[in-house]
């Protein structure tokens, strides 16, 4: 893979920040766009601006074509049946939220019991929360084992004949542990439960097909797979979908209202309620067509050499506390603090390279706490960071332990 060839695609990559080289190693929290997607989505607004679903004039008809060819890129990409299985939302947070309220507030009563992992980012907690709140659910979660690993001996003892749901985060934004979720997923099947799989840091990556996983639901961000913000998916097996009640209410959601009451338009329209982003829609369509063109087997296999580079210097540092196992498949992304350093001290030290860490708890507050831990930094790295940039960060951290413990 010609790594400095596709550099030349994201023109933020040659920007230099505090007088260094830009190293933007925060793409777990959100990646960087190729030229080809701005300009997409800049020619779209130029020549194509125009409401979809609404008006028969031309600008109409194109645009409302170029939004529904979005989903059906989608569906191809990730191997979904049909295009009418994808429904766009503003992030996967959303999807996660739609899926609480939708398939949550109609098919779970005060009996039943979902069933999560510790691991899981917010958004997949929260809504499962609010709505125990609200219809008096028990919801379940699965620790990790002391090496960061899913514990599936728990596993099998909390998901019983009163799981109704399953919801598993595919891979770690804290741990960077790609989790076996078709493991998680047979012990749903057992039970006759539904399974949810949290793809968002996993389908940037890893080639992702829905019918070989047979999730019944994965949700997905446009941004952190070289998409604009704004737009993200929820595919969904298309029998829930037409079963569902939809999440909001309002214009181009509807087939007819009167009165007296409403009736839903056709999949996935019935869960897109108002104007939805169709800019950035064409926009996460070029992102796909970008990724495509490149290969996920290739991403995959580079951004592997490129964990094990980093893996080997980062465990040779002495002064570095490191989280998390590498043993299994993992993703370039690493969470580590700096002995006697607070996180947020070193990655403001870090930013005076040109370096781009997160620093915080990563929106896995139940994770951080089970692992005794309570902020750290993470690295997280995309197909078009290269081993020079790992090499400048080793060089900072020497230079952020020196300056903090001398």
């Amino acid at each position: 893979m010609e790594v400095e060839k596709i550099r030349e695609d994201f023109p933020i990559l040659s920007r230099e920040i505090n007088g260094k080289p830009l190293v933007y190693l925060d793409n777990a929290a959100t990646t960087q766009k190729p030229l080809s997607v701005i300009e997409r989505m800049a020619n779209f607004s130029k020549t194509t601006n125009a409401n979809i679903h609404r008006a028969i004039h031309t600008l109409g008809y194109e645009a409302t074509v170029a939004y529904e060819n979005a989903h059906k890129s989608v569906a191809r990409f990730i191997g979904a049946k049909s295009w009418r299985e994808i429904v766009f939302v503003r992030n996967a947070t959303e999807a996660l939220n739609l899926v609480a309220h939708s398939f949550g507030e109609k098919y779970l009563k005060p009996s039943d019991e979902v069933v999560l992992t510790i691991m899981e980012h917010h958004s997949n907690i929260v809504p499962w929360l609010v709505l125990r709140d609200k219809l008096g659910i028990k919801v379940k979660f699965i620790k990790t084992k002391e090496d960061g690993t899913l514990d599936f001996d728990e596993a099998e003892k909390l998901i019983t004949k009163k799981t109704k749901l399953v919801g598993a985060i595919h891979a770690s934004n804290v741990l960077g542990v790609v989790n076996d979720v078709k493991k998680l997923r047979e012990l749903a099947r057992n039970v006759n439960a539904k399974f949810l799989v949290d793809g968002a840091q996993s389908l940037p990556h890893i080639q992702i097909n829905v019918n070989e996983l047979d999730c019944d639901f994965f949700a997905a961000s446009a941004h952190k797979m070289a998409g604009p913000t704004g737009i993200g998916f929820l595919y969904a097996k298309r029998e829930l979908l037409e079963n569902m009640p939809p999440f909001l209410t309002g214009g181009d959601m509807i087939k007819t209202v009167t009165v007296e009451g409403a009736t839903w338009n056709e999949l996935p329209f019935k869960f897109e309620a108002g104007t939805p982003a169709f800019t950035e829609a064409v926009g996460f369509e070029e992102a796909i067509k970008y990724l495509s063109n490149i290969g996920m087997d290739k991403i995959l296999a580079y951004e592997k050499e490129l964990e094990e580079f980093i893996l080997k210097q980062l465990q040779s540092m002495k002064y570095i506390e490191f989280y998390g196992h590498r043993k299994g498949e993992n993703l370039a992304l690493f969470s580590f603090n700096i002995k006697g350093v607070h996180p947020h001290d070193a990655a403001s030290f870090l930013d005076r390279f040109g370096i781009a860490v997160r620093s915080g708890n990563h929106c896995a507050q139940p994770l951080m706490n089970h692992l005794n831990m309570e902020n750290t930094l993470r690295a997280s790295f995309y197909f078009y960071n290269t081993k020079k940039e790992a090499e400048k960060l080793f060089s900072a951290l020497e230079e952020t332990n020196r300056f903090f413990n001398r």
